[in-house]
């Protein structure tokens, strides 16, 4: 092989590199916008009309700043936001994230730490006993079953209360506890990212 010819090889391959790095900073998504919509409950009791979130991702490196933003809400309620596995009962693993709170316009806005990525998950490697906290409308569980990691890519608002879903009309006449808050009594979800596919939720955008 002639010195032209390393050369051309050389100039090839380092063109070839620097393409591949292009290309892999292309796809690299360190900053994401999207919207948290009526979720299937919320539509199906025709309840919320014009609720609406936004949600702003961006990567700090080692963690994730989350902005989430809330609007048309009812005024002066709680809400409870989690990291959902599906945006869809029955949801799948859950991560309990915060709450907001909403103003007299049915605003609130808050911003969470952490990881929200496509590195966001939760794993089980084996069966342990577990703290029981509460007993009561819906105990806790005093041992975990065994998982692999569960990708979690969603995410879910619920109301702080099941009395403030009914008065909202998002229940019928009985009320409808869930665990989606801190002491297990909230009411149903409000919102959710369930116009993103089932297995593919907006978190994972981030890479």
């Amino acid at each position: 092989m002639n010195r032209t010819t390393r050369r051309v090889l050389l100039m090839l391959g380092v063109a070839l590199v620097m393409a591949a790095l292009a290309a892999g900073t292309a796809f690299a998504v360190d900053s994401t916008s999207f919207r948290m919509v009526r979720s299937s409950n919320a539509v199906t009791n025709d309840c919320l009309e014009g609720a609406n979130g936004r949600v702003t991702i961006n990567s700090l490196g080692p963690v994730e700043a989350m902005k989430v933003e809330l609007n048309n809400l009812p005024p002066n309620r709680e809400f409870d936001l989690f990291v959902i596995q599906q945006p869809n009962a029955p949801f799948g693993a859950s991560w309990y994230q915060g709450d907001l709170k909403t103003d007299a316009n049915g605003h609130a806005q808050q911003r969470f730490v952490g990881r929200f990525s496509i590195e966001t998950f939760t794993v089980a490697p084996g069966s342990v006993d577990a703290p029981v906290v509460h007993e009561d409308p819906i105990p806790d569980a005093s041992t975990n079953p065994a998982f692999a990691p569960v990708h979690q890519y969603h995410l879910g608002l619920w109301f702080g209360t099941a009395r403030a879903a009914r008065a909202a009309g998002c229940t019928g006449e009985d009320l409808i506890r869930t665990p989606f808050n801190g002491v297990h009594n909230a009411g149903v979800q409000a919102l959710s990212t369930r116009q993103f596919d089932a297995l593919d939720g907006p978190l994972r955008q981030i890479q």
